[in-house]
C-alpha cells in the first residue's frame, strides 16, 4: 500500500494508507522512529448501528483519501452504504507541538435518528522487539498512556459540545503475542471491556457514543501526542480538552499559507493546471523533511513488506536533489539544516556514506568494502558532488555568503580535495565507485558529470573567499575529467554509455579498460545538467538513441532509468518501469531546446500517473500505471517542480 497523505511537522510524521488509516507514526525524528507495528497492521477506525459493526477497510467502504491544496491536512471521505452513515477526516500534525489530531464528522444518511457508537483503536510498537511497551488508562485526565523508556504517547478525544475528554468506553490488551489477534477484536460488539492496563505487544480501543438525526452530523475530535515523558504529554492533553479545533485548524493553514507566500511570486508564473500538484509536492518535500536537517527518501514503509528495508534513510543524493526547489523557491532555511546536517556527517577524509539515518547516524548498506578482492570504499561518490554543488545552487539563489563560507574549511574543502585525490592515474578519471542506482561498481558518465561541475562550484567559492590556490587545483581536476569525456561515448550507438572500469581480462592480469554500453538516462541527465560535453551533438544523439530505444516503450508510457531494468520487474519484463524521475529528466531536456509542447506532454503524463491525492511514487507498472515500489518518492515530486519552474521561465 501506498501513503496518499504523509503529515509532518519536522518532529512527529503520520503516513495514512490508502484506506486514510494510520499506517505509520514517526517520532521523535521524520522517518525514526517508526512507533506502529506497520509490518502487521495499521490503526482501526470502526462503527456500531443498531447492532451492525463495521471496520474501515478498501473492501467494504467507498474511500477517498485526499489532502488539501493549500495546507498539509487531509480530506479523507469514508462512505459504507449498508451502514447509511459517512465520515469526513480532516488530519493533521501541529506544526507547533508534537500532536497529530483528527477531527472526525459523522453524518448519519438514515430516515431516522440512531445511536452511533465509533471506535478508535491504535497500535504502537514502541520497543523494537514488540515487547516490554505498556500500556493504559489513566483515570484523573482520562486517556490511555502508550509507553516505553522515554517515549510517551497519550491517546485521547472528545465530542465537539464537550469541555473534557469525553470517549465512553476504552480497552487496553495485548497485540499479535500469545496467540491474541489484538484488543480491537473487543470492540465487535459494541462494548469495551474496560480492561485498564497490560504490557508486552500491546493496542487499544476507545470508544465515542453519539445520537445523531437524519442527514445531521455530529463531530469528533481524536488526539495522540508524543512526548519524552509523561508529564509533558499530559500538560498538552489538557491544552488540547480546552482547546478550540477550529482554531487549531486555523493556524495550522495560516503557518502554510505564510510558508506558500515565500514563492508566490514563482507559483503565480506556472501553468493554472499544474499549480496544485507543485503545491501538494512542496508540502511532500517539507514532510519529508526533519527540522534537524536530514530529508528522507520516503516515509511510506509498505516497501518493507516486499523487501529487506525501508526508504526512511537520508540519502545525501535525494536530500540535495529533493532541497534543490526549495532553494529555487526561496525556503532558504530547510537547505541550510540540510547542507549543516552534511556537515557533520562528512567522513574525515571529506567524503559522505551511502545513506544515513535521520540522527546522522550511519545507514544499512549492501555495498561491500571489496571489490575484485581489492579494498573499496562503499560509496557513491555523486552523492558528495551532488551536495556541493546545490551548496552552489544555494548561493546562487539565495547570496548568503556568510552561511557558505562558513562551510568551507568543514565541507568544501574536504569534499573538493577528496574528488581531486579519488582518480585513477591510468584513466585520468574518478576512481569507481557505486553508480546513483546503487547498483554496479564502475566510474560513471553521470558520476563524472556531477564532480566535473561540483570542483568548478568549490574553485568559484575559493575565489570568492580568497583561496586561489585551491581554486587553480580544482579547476585543473575538472578540466582534467572533461579532456577525457571523450571515453565515455560509444560511437557504434551513438549515445553517451553507462561507463567503464579498469579491471584484468580473462586471460591476462594487467587492468583494461572495460566499458558498460548499457542505455542509461542518468548518462544523458549528467552530460546535460552539469555541462560535461564537448560536442553538443554527442548528447542530442544520446537522447534520439533514448526517444528510439526507451521513451514509451510501454503501454504505460513513460521513461524508464535505463535498458532491461530488473529493479520490480514485471511479467512480462518490457524495457524496464517507466519512473517519473527519469522521464521529467527528458523534459527538462525538451525545455532547454525549447520543444515545450514535448516537455509539457512529459509533464502532463507525470500529472496523470499519480495518485488521486497528488502523490507519486517512485516507478509504476509498465502496463496499467498503478504504483510499484514507494508512494511518495520525494525525488520524484522535487523533478516534477523543478520540471515545472524550467517550463515556466522558458515561457515567459
Amino acid at each position: 500500500m501506498s501513503r496518499p497523505v504523509f503529515l509532518s511537522n519536522g518532529s512527529l510524521a503520520v503516513g495514512l494508507n490508502e484506506a486514510g488509516l494510520v499506517q505509520d507514526f514517526y517520532y521523535p525524528y521524520v522517518g525514526l522512529d517508526n512507533l506502529t507495528n506497520a509490518r502487521l497492521g495499521s490503526h482501526k477506525i470502526g462503527v456500531w448501528i443498531d447492532g451492525d459493526f463495521a471496520w474501515v477497510s478498501l473492501d467494504d467502504w467507498e474511500i477517498e483519501v485526499d489532502f488539501e491544496v493549500d495546507a498539509l491536512i487531509s480530506s479523507i471521505k469514508l462512505h459504507h452504504q449498508e451502514l447509511h452513515i459517512s465520515l469526513l477526516l480532516k488530519d493533521l500534525v501541529d506544526q507547533d507541538k508534537n500532536i497529530f489530531t483528527r477531527n472526525i464528522l459523522v453524518t448519519n444518511h438514515a430516515d431516522h435518528p440512531r445511536e452511533i457508537r465509533l471506535f478508535m483503536h491504535q497500535v504502537f510498537q514502541i520497543s523494537r522487539s514488540g515487547r516490554g511497551d505498556t500500556a493504559l488508562y489513566v483515570p484523573d485526565d482520562h486517556y490511555i498512556l502508550d509507553y516505553k523508556g522515554r517515549c510517551c504517547l497519550l491517546i485521547s478525544g472528545k465530542h465537539d459540545d464537550s469541555s473534557v475528554a469525553s470517549f465512553d468506553q476504552y480497552a487496553v490488551g495485548n497485540y499479535g503475542i500469545e496467540g491474541k489477534e489484538g484488543t480491537f477484536k473487543d470492540a465487535e460488539d459494541g462494548e469495551l471491556s474496560g480492561s485498564a492496563v497490560e504490557h508486552g505487544g500491546v493496542d487499544s480501543v476507545m470508544r465515542f457514543t453519539m445520537t445523531v438525526d437524519p442527514s445531521a452530523t455530529k463531530s469528533i475530535h481524536y488526539w495522540i501526542v508524543a512526548a519524552d515523558s509523561q508529564y509533558l504529554a499530559e500538560k498538552l492533553h489538557k491544552s488540547l480538552v480546552k482547546t478550540n479545533f477550529s482554531d487549531l485548524y486555523s493556524d495550522n493553514r495560516k503557518y502554510w499559507h505564510k510558508w506558500f507566500g515565500q514563492a508566490a511570486n514563482a507559483l503565480h508564473t506556472i501553468k493554472p493546471e499544474y499549480v496544485d500538484l507543485v503545491k501538494k509536492s512542496l508540502m511532500v518535500i517539507k514532510a519529508h523533511t526533519d527540522k534537524r536537517g536530514g530529508v528522507i527518501a520516503s516515509g511510506d514503509s509498505s516497501i518493507y513488506n516486499y523487501g529487506r528495508d525501508y526508504y526512511s534513510y537520508v540519502w545525501p543524493r535525494d536530500g540535495a536533489y529533493a532541497i534543490w526547489p526549495l532553494i529555487r523557491l526561496g525556503h532558504y532555511k530547510e537547505a541550510r539544516n540540510f547542507f549543516n546536517f552534511c556537515r557533520d556527517i562528512i567522513s574525515d577524509d571529506g567524503y559522505l556514506m551511502h545513506k544515513y539515518q535521520p540522527d546522522k547516524s550511519i545507514g544499512s548498506t549492501w555495498h561491500p568494502l571489496l571489490h575484485n578482492d581489492r579494498k573499496e570504499l562503499a560509496i557513491q561518490e555523486d552523492e558528495t558532488a551532488i551536495v556541493l554543488y546545490m551548496l552552489g545552487e544555494y548561493y546562487q539563489y539565495s547570496g548568503d555568503g556568510d552561511f557558505v563560507q562558513s562551510l568551507y574549511e568543514t565541507m568544501i574543502r574536504p569534499m573538493a580535495n577528496f574528488m581531486c585525490s579519488f582518480v585513477d592515474e591510468e584513466t585520468g578519471l574518478p576512481h569507481p565507485s557505486y553508480d546513483l542506482w546503487e547498483e554496479k561498481f564502475l566510474t560513471t558518465t553521470y558520476t563524472v558529470a556531477v564532480v566535473y561541475q561540483a570542483l568548478l562550484v568549490a574553485a568559484d567559492f575559493a575565489d570568492e573567499f580568497g583561496y586561489p590556490d585551491d581554486a587553480i587545483k580544482w579547476r585543473e581536476t575538472a578540466d582534467s575529467f572533461q579532456a577525457a569525456s571523450d571515453v565515455f561515448y560509444y560511437p557504434d550507438r551513438n549515445y553517451y554509455r553507462k561507463g567503464c572500469i579498469l579491471s584484468p581480462s580473462d586471460n591476462d592480469d594487467t587492468p583494461q579498460l572495460h566499458f558498460d554500453n548499457l542505455l542509461d538516462m542518468s548518462s544523458v541527465y549528467g552530460v546535460m545538467m552539469f555541462d560535461y560535453h564537448t560536442h553538443v551533438e554527442k548528447l542530442h544523439d544520446s537522447v534520439k538513441a533514448i526517444e528510439k530505444f526507451l521513451l514509451d516503450k510501454s503501454p504505460a508510457g513513460g521513461l524508464p532509468r535505463y535498458e532491461h531494468d530488473q529493479y520490480f520487474a514485471t511479467d512480462p519484463p518490457y524495457m524496464g518501469n517507466p519512473w517519473f524521475v527519469t522521464t521529467l529528466w527528458l523534459a527538462q531536456y525538451y525545455i532547454r531546446q525549447k520543444r515545450l509542447t514535448d516537455a509539457q506532454r512529459l509533464i502532463d503524463w507525470a500529472l496523470e500517473h499519480t495518485l488521486a491525492s497528488g502523490v507519486m511514487a517512485e516507478q509504476m507498472h509498465p502496463e496499467h500505471g498503478d504504483p510499484i515500489s514507494v508512494a511518495p518518492l520525494v525525488w520524484s515530486h522535487a523533478e516534477f517542480v523543478n520540471t515545472v519552474l524550467d517550463l515556466s521561465r522558458a515561457e515567459s
